[in-house]
C-alpha cells in the first residue's frame, strides 16, 4: 500500500535523488581536489537491481520523483538500461538527470528514448578557458555540442545549472540569462554552498540570489513562475517575451528548508535527510544482508521521519560536510 509520508514539521517528501557513482570525469574547483581523489571501491556501490528495489520500496512511502545524479551519472556502465528501468516503474511521475554534458553528444538519442522526463547540465560558464579553468578539463565545446544534440533528442526542457561565484562567473549572469530570451533553455543560478573540498575562497566568492535577480532585472521585467508539488528548491521567473526562464536557488541566503521535499541515496547505499546534515542511515547492509523489505521500510521511514528541520547554515555559518559533493550526490 502506497502512503504519504510526512516527517515531523509536516512536510511531504516525494523526491528523492540517487547518486549512482562518485566518479566524474571533470574536477571543478568547488566539488573536487584536481588530483589524488580517493574513489569508493566498485563494490561498495550499490548495483542497479539493488537501487531499483530501493525506489520501489520508497515509492511506498510517497517518493513520485527520481533524480539521477552523481559524480558524473553518465560514466557508469549501463546508465541508460538503468533510466529506462526507472522509467518503467509503476507510480514514479518524474524521472531526471544532472549530469556535466562531457558524455552527452554521444548518448543524447538514447537518452531522449529512454522515457526521461528531462536533464539538467552543469556548466557554470558560456567561455572556453574560463570553462577549463573551472573545471581544469579543456572540454567546453564537447559539453556545448551535447546540449545542442539533447535539444535535437527532444530533451525538452534543457536546464542549464549555474553555480554563480563572484570572482570567478558573476559576470556572465546577464550572458546566461540572455539564453532565455531566444532559446527555450532554462537556467537554474544556485548559490555557491560550502563542500568539503572547497578552501577559503568561498565566503569571498559568494553570491547570494537577490544579487542575481538584481543583475538580471535591469534586462527588463521579470515575472515569477509557479512551481508544481515536484519541483526542487528553484525560485522561477521569466523575463518579458522569453521562450526560456530563469530560476534561482538561495540555498544560503534564503534557505528552503522548510518546504524541503527531497531524500539523497548516495552511490554506497546511505539514505540522507539533508544534504548538509551528516546524519545518514545505511540500507546496503541490511539490503545485502537479505532483509526483508518491511524491514527496509521500516529504516525508509525513519529516515524520513527524522529528516532535519534545516541545514542551519547561512552565508556566515559555513560548516562543511565531512563527505565531499561528489560523494553524497550533487
Amino acid at each position: 500500500m502506497e502512503v504519504d509520508l510526512k516527517d515531523h514539521y509536516h512536510r511531504t517528501i516525494n523526491y528523492l535523488r540517487i547518486s549512482i557513482t562518485d566518479r566524474c570525469n571533470l574536477r571543478c574547483i568547488y566539488c573536487m581536489p584536481e588530483s589524488g581523489v580517493s574513489f569508493m571501491p566498485h563494490g561498495e556501490i550499490l548495483t542497479y537491481e539493488q537501487m531499483i528495489r530501493l525506489v520501489k520500496l520508497c515509492i511506498g512511502q510517497g517518493i513520485r520523483k527520481v533524480r539521477v545524479t552523481g559524480g558524473e551519472p553518465l560514466v557508469r556502465k549501463g546508465v541508460v538500461t538503468f533510466l529506462k528501468n526507472l522509467c518503467d516503474i509503476q507510480g514514479l511521475e518524474e524521472v531526471t538527470l544532472t549530469t556535466n554534458g562531457v558524455l552527452l553528444k554521444e548518448l543524447a538519442q538514447d537518452l531522449g528514448q529512454c522515457g526521461i522526463s528531462r536533464i539538467n547540465v552543469s556548466m557554470d560558464t558560456l567561455k572556453p578557458e574560463r570553462f577549463k579553468r573551472i573545471t581544469r578539463r579543456d572540454l567546453f565545446t564537447q559539453v556545448w555540442e551535447g546540449i545542442e544534440a539533447a535539444v535535437s533528442a527532444g530533451l525538452h526542457p534543457i536546464k542549464i545549472n549555474v553555480v554563480a561565484m563572484k570572482g570567478v562567473n558573476d559576470d556572465e549572469v546577464l550572458d546566461f540569462a540572455r539564453l532565455t530570451q531566444n532559446k527555450p533553455y532554462h537556467i537554474r543560478f544556485i548559490e555557491l554552498m560550502p563542500g568539503a573540498e572547497t578552501n577559503s575562497w568561498e565566503s569571498q566568492a559568494f553570491l547570494s540570489s537577490k544579487e542575481i535577480l538584481d543583475q538580471i532585472s535591469t534586462l527588463g521585467p521579470i515575472q515569477r513562475v509557479s512551481s508544481s508539488s515536484l519541483d526542487g528548491p528553484s525560485q522561477r521567473y521569466i523575463l518579458e517575451g522569453a521562450q526560456g526562464e530563469i530560476g534561482v536557488i538561495g540555498a544560503m541566503s534564503h534557505h528552503f528548508c522548510g518546504t524541503c521535499n527531497r531524500l539523497r541515496l548516495t552511490a554506497d547505499g546511505h539514505l540522507r535527510g539533508c544534504l548538509f546534515s551528516d546524519r545518514e542511515t545505511d540500507l546496503k547492509t541490511p539490503l545485502r544482508q537479505g532483509q526483508a523489505d518491511h524491514q527496509l521500510t521500516e529504516l525508509i521511514q525513519k529516515t524520513i521521519l527524522d529528516k532535519p528541520k534545516d541545514h542551519g547554515m547561512g552565508p556566515t555559518n559555513r560548516r562543511k560536510c565531512t563527505r565531499t559533493m561528489n560523494g553524497i550526490g550533487g
